[in-house]
């Protein structure tokens, strides 16, 4: 257990500690950004936090003094979460209202740190067993430890509330995005503060819980490495969003293959350019890829026997599919057909000659595209043509 929760520490420490990192790359242009320096200072604070949980659970006594490890990973604790509050407010305005907030979360924090300093010692914590900041009986030792999980809930809470409404304020999409994985880190540290409420007090009452007690630092890990990535993420977000739209684009790209394959290879004029695996450009090269499936449609029109289906062929999608999804099978079938009747030179008598791709939006791009790329994954399950 205890290796279990030391792993968690070192996870928690190793996120801090990167985003840290991260973040002090960009000094030189950032600095006098007072937003920027109070994020540097949480940082900061996460990683000393972490960094003394992970020295603690090693069991040694920091500068001679027992137990004084957990006593600064605690105060830590508390100044980290009153900077990160700070740092809300500072995204959400900058107003006399947020100054005089940051006034008040400073002077709780401040407050809330001499409190536990006083237990500690008061509870005579640099004699106790490692034990006890567990859970024990002992009224001031659980008094302190009630204390800082409060410290803790507290700025959870708050930071949640307070995510939804700057969300819905802002325009910065990237600022949105930070906001809302803020707020899912607050539910998940406050889920923290919960299972450790309920390890401190089963302890206190003598009742073990077990392996249970290791989920408060499972949910501590889980959201101090959400809480590093909101605090990044107006670094890192823009340039993750445009890797997914890459990625997404890159998989309809590759998805529209084996349909514009067969189409070009039936009709080579089709091309603009020689066929290559380059991906560079890749909205250009899904653009004339789709518009090339549809030259290439266009080119089998005369073959296409309008009689054809292709739902309830093997492959199909069955008699309970949508209607969507039986519309792109049955122009998957008839484009397999369509191939092989070109090579035969057979015309069918009721052919698709006339009209165009049965009233489909070709204006509108990403509709188009969201229907070929159905029509294609279709195509592949009928096989390609023979």
């Amino acid at each position: 257990m205890n290796t279990t929760r030391t792993l968690c520490f070192v996870i928690a420490a190793l996120s801090s500690y990167a985003a840290l990192i991260y973040r002090l790359c960009q000094a030189r242009r950032s600095w006098r950004d007072s937003a920027y320096r109070t994020l540097i200072a949480t940082l900061l604070l996460q990683c000393l936090t972490f960094t003394m949980g992970a020295f603690a659970m090693g069991g040694k006594s920091l500068l001679g003094v027992g137990n004084l490890a957990i006593l600064v990973m605690h105060l830590a604790a508390v100044a980290f979460c009153v900077s990160a509050q700070i740092i809300l407010l500072r995204w959400a305005a900058a107003d006399e209202a947020t100054v005089r907030r940051t006034r008040y979360w400073l002077v709780s924090g401040i407050v809330l740190d001499v409190v536990l300093t006083a237990l500690f010692f008061i509870a005579d914590g640099p004699g106790r067993p490692t034990s006890d900041f567990d859970g024990t009986s002992e009224p001031l030792m659980l008094t302190y430890l009630l204390v800082f999980i409060v410290s803790q809930a507290v700025p959870c809470v708050a930071i949640y509330r307070q995510c939804g409404p700057y969300a819905r304020m802002t325009d910065n999409a990237t600022l949105r995005q930070a906001l809302r994985l803020l707020s899912v880190a607050a539910v998940v540290l406050f889920l923290y503060c919960m299972a450790r409420t309920v390890n401190i007090l089963t302890a206190a009452g003598g009742v073990d819980i077990g392996a249970w007690k290791v989920a408060a630092s499972v949910f501590s890990a889980a959201g101090i490495v959400l809480l590093s990535l909101s605090l990044t993420n107006s670094s890192w977000g823009p340039s993750a969003t445009r890797l997914l739209e890459w990625s997404r684009t890159y998989r309809t790209y590759r998805a529209l293959y084996p349909l514009w394959r067969d189409l070009y290879e039936a009709s080579p004029d089709i091309a603009l350019e020689p066929p290559g695996a380059s991906v560079s450009d890749l909205d250009y090269r899904l653009h004339r890829r789709v518009v090339e499936i549809r030259d290439g449609w266009r080119d089998l029109r005369p073959y296409i026997d309008r009689t054809a289906g292709g739902a309830d062929r093997p492959g199909g999608p069955g008699g309970e599919a949508s209607e969507e999804l039986r519309q792109a099978f049955t122009e998957a079938a008839q484009i397999k057909q369509a191939l092989l009747a070109k090579r035969t030179g057979t015309v069918p008598h009721d052919n698709k000659d006339a009209g165009d791709f049965d009233d489909r939006d070709t204006n509108n791009f990403s509709a188009e595209v969201a229907w070929l790329t159905q029509v294609a994954a279709a195509y592949s399950k009928l096989g390609t043509a023979s």
